[in-house]
């Protein structure tokens, strides 16, 4: 009995031991998502280390680490370059040293210790607006122009002109960066290089880290990107002259490449190991353990938390990316307070102190040819990996969540088409008896999520899917197939890449603007893909008008391949034009801010011109109404050649209704329709006047600029308004757009030439009231009756 007992306590024991012992995470999702996007073809080969509660907890490498010239598996050693990683891993914490030191304050002036700095007006420039990417400058040095060494950098940073006032909008820029590394050099007096190795590498113990890598780091460095022709000068030990250069052991960012491979903003080389040695200690450090990280915990706790202006809305440590468009590395999981940040190469880190964890992800995307888009799975990897380890509520069991809003992965029309391997299309062939010649009409904005042209998809990828399908025809138009003609005439071409005839729809003439019925009868299908902006006046919508106009008597079947509003798709705005005032500049009576898609739209005109046109619309997967650009996770092209960010998009069905009066709308400046002036303003006044009208969601700050050729006022000196939206969810900005006007017809009256504004705002009622001087508010009101009706006409064209 006693032998019996003892047996029994003694399972007892076992059981209770192995039921209480903690679960063993699951990380096999990492490896699915990985290899998923390997066999996409988005990245070679990839480091992944997850740390949590003091110790690594999974460490993995995947794929290849070259494929070109020679294959090399991918080992967990692999030294990546990091890329944007070097921002905050070295020179923001060289910054925060001197800060710690009492050598600097972060809110004095750059000026006060790089006095050349003070040029073109950046005397105002503080050390937190350049940290924290507030500063107005613009995202990188020009490269178009020849330059090479340090000291040609500098120069260039020091004279650059700010796009907009510091401290009132967020825009990612790597001149802030090259300009702190200087900083860090002035106030230090050693090389950028040797401080970061002094100072940070080696009191942390990091083995493998350094700018510069010497040649027996090269056989364990990932390549990234093929150099060619003359951007292959410059590569030390590779290549001395003009030809193809694999990069490998020489940074891939091509201003730092000019600047020698030291800077501010890029340079760092590193390996998986070293870079979760570096977390852990930051980690340490902020919990008040025993860490060699070199800041000290309060110092530290200022850097990784939010930092930026008062009023930003983009949420930046001192070098660290908390909430903004650039932190979809966090993935939905971890929270906001958490931070990181992301390389261009394929490299990101992410730290949560909350749950003792970190995240990296070390891969070489742009290897061979260019970046293919990982921007979701570094999400998608931060979200396996807090599930795995049951954080936050969640489990391995828990369904994908969607990714944030910065990533949220939306597909386009391109992407659909190429995702169903061109089902549509071989349906289409097989109505036109095995064979579809193709047409597209097409320019810049036109590419897949990997950088692709849909020009060559359909080109090349599209006919060994689809058997009898041709490419034979593109059509541009305006701004040509480029995007970068801003003039009338645009004449016929030829593409370098297919040799396939480029028929520009935007000559001097009215019919030179319209698809010619015999084009058409040569083709049995034209595809459309461009980027609209959701603004009655943008001529994409004229164009594709034209089109389905034309398809209606030729019998050719249009495909529209669609993409987002990216000024939401919700908001529904301003005046509907004058029935039969259609033009160029006005496809037909609708809002000059119409919230379609330009697939909505085509199906809009087709309904509503009674056309029956044979259309088809290749919807998007995963963008949903209400989603600005910046939430879908797409990559930025400029739409046409003065429309360079979201925010002038935004501004521009206001601003853009009044540019063909005499005023500037900023074009020949690098912030168009961000701000408005000619030489005859006052600023100051009429700032003061648009202030106290307290329109929601904007601010108005007096400003000066001075255009360039070829535009309105080029070369003077013009007075005005920079437009600072504090709210876009609220902002009206065609009332927008007839507030400025009334305001420069009460101010200026004799100057103004209000009348020529009918150009574009197309509606008689609203310039007769503008002219006899009636408030804004009521003649925004007395348009309301016509938003409502037109909003009940789209809902039959609405997809999403």
């Amino acid at each position: 009995m006693r032998r019996c007992l003892s047996l029994a306590l003694l399972l007892l024991s076992v059981s209770f031991c192995w039921a209480s012992a903690p679960r063993r995470p699951d990380f096999s999702a990492i490896g699915q998502i990985v290899d998923h996007a390997i066999a996409e073809h988005r990245l070679p080969g990839a480091v992944v280390i997850v740390g949590h509660d003091e110790h690594v907890v999974f460490r993995h490498a995947y794929g290849m680490r070259s494929l070109e010239p020679t294959r090399e598996q991918m080992t967990v050693n692999t030294i990546f370059d990091m890329a944007s990683l070097t921002k905050p891993l070295m020179t923001a914490t060289a910054v925060m040293q001197l800060y710690q030191q009492g050598k600097i304050g972060l809110d004095e002036p750059v000026a006060k210790y790089l006095p050349a700095f003070a040029a073109n007006g950046k005397g105002d420039i503080t050390i937190r607006d350049l940290l924290t990417h507030y500063s107005g400058l613009p995202p990188d040095l020009p490269l178009a122009t020849p330059w090479d060494g340090k000291g040609a950098a500098l120069r260039l940073a020091f004279n650059c002109v700010p796009v907009r006032p510091p401290g009132v909008r967020f825009q990612y820029s790597d001149v802030n960066f090259i300009v702190l590394g200087a900083l860090v050099e002035k106030i230090s007096g050693l090389p950028l290089d040797v401080y970061a190795m002094r100072h940070i590498i080696e009191p942390l113990g990091l083995k493998h880290t350094r700018f510069l890598p010497p040649v027996s780091w090269i056989p364990n460095i990932a390549p990234t990107q093929w150099e060619h022709g003359e951007a292959a000068y410059g590569v030390p030990g590779l290549k001395s002259g003009p030809g193809d250069v694999m990069l490998r052991g020489v940074v891939h960012d091509p201003t730092s490449r000019r600047m020698g491979g030291v800077a501010g903003h890029a340079g760092l080389f590193s390996c998986a190991d070293d870079i979760a040695i570096y977390a852990q200690n930051l980690l340490d450090r902020l919990a008040g353990r025993p860490s060699k990280f070199p800041l000290s915990r309060r110092v530290l706790k200022m850097m990784t938390s939010p930092e930026q202006p008062a009023g930003g809305k983009a949420l930046r440590g001192f070098g660290w990316d908390i909430d903004s468009p650039y932190s979809s590395n966090r993935g939905t999981i971890f929270p906001i307070g958490s931070f990181g940040h992301t390389g261009f190469t394929g490299t990101s880190l992410w730290i949560d102190p909350k749950s003792d964890t970190y995240v990296i992800i070390l891969s070489n995307a742009v290897h061979p040819n260019g970046p293919k888009g990982i921007t979701r799975m570094r999400g998608t990897i931060a979200d396996a990996a807090a599930r795995a380890l049951g954080l936050y509520g969640s489990s391995p069991a828990d369904p994908p969540a969607d990714p944030p809003a910065t990533a949220h992965g939306v597909e386009t029309g391109i992407d659909v088409l190429e995702a169903d391997h061109f089902r549509e299309l071989a349906a289409l062939a097989r109505r036109h008896g095995g064979k579809l010649r193709l047409g597209l009409l097409t320019n810049q904005t036109g590419v897949d999520s990997a950088g692709r042209r849909t020009i060559d998809v359909l080109f090349h990828d599209a006919p060994q899917a689809v058997p009898g399908l041709a490419l034979t025809t593109l059509f541009s138009p305006e701004h040509g197939i480029s995007g970068s003609y801003d003039r009338p005439g645009v004449p016929n071409s030829t593409d370098a890449a297919t040799g396939l005839p480029v028929i520009s729809l935007y000559g001097s003439t009215d019919a030179a603007r319209h698809p010619s019925l015999d084009t058409l009868r040569q083709l049995d299908a034209v595809a459309i893909d461009l980027q609209d902006v959701g603004v009655r006046y943008y001529t994409y919508d004229a164009v594709t008008r034209y089109f389905l106009e034309a398809a209606a008597k030729t019998g050719t079947e249009m495909i529209v391949l669609d993409r987002p509003d990216p000024i939401d798709g919700t908001q529904v705005q301003g005046p509907v034009s004058d029935p039969g005032s259609e033009s160029y500049v006005n496809s037909m009576p609708i809002p000059v801010r119409h919230g379609l898609t330009l697939g909505e739209l085509a199906r809009y005109d087709n309904r509503q011109l009674d056309l029956h046109a044979p259309l088809m619309v290749i919807a998007m997967r995963g963008w949903h109404r209400g989603e600005w650009y910046d939430a879908t996770g797409l990559m930025w092209v400029n739409p046409s050649p003065n429309l360079h960010d979201l925010e002038q998009t935004t501004l521009y069905p206001g601003i853009g209704l009044i540019e063909s009066t005499n005023i500037s709308v900023g074009r020949g400046t690098d912030t168009p329709f961000e701000v408005v002036g000619a030489p005859w303003i006052d600023a100051r006044a009429l700032a003061a006047y648009m202030s106290a009208r307290r329109l929601p969601g904007i601010r108005f700050v007096p400003t000066t600029f001075t255009p360039e050729k070829p535009y309105p006022y080029a070369g003077e000196l013009c007075q005005g308004l920079y437009l600072l939206v504090t709210d876009r969810n609220i902002l009206n900005t065609p009332e927008l757009g007839v507030e400025i006007a009334s305001a420069l017809h009460r101010l200026y009256p004799d100057q103004f030439h209000l009348d020529k504004m009918h150009t574009l705002l197309d509606n008689r009622a609203v310039l007769a009231a503008i002219t006899t001087g009636q408030d804004p508010r009521q003649i925004a009101a007395a348009w309301h009756a016509g938003l409502v009706h037109f909003e009940q006409q789209r809902q039959s064209a609405l997809l999403y």
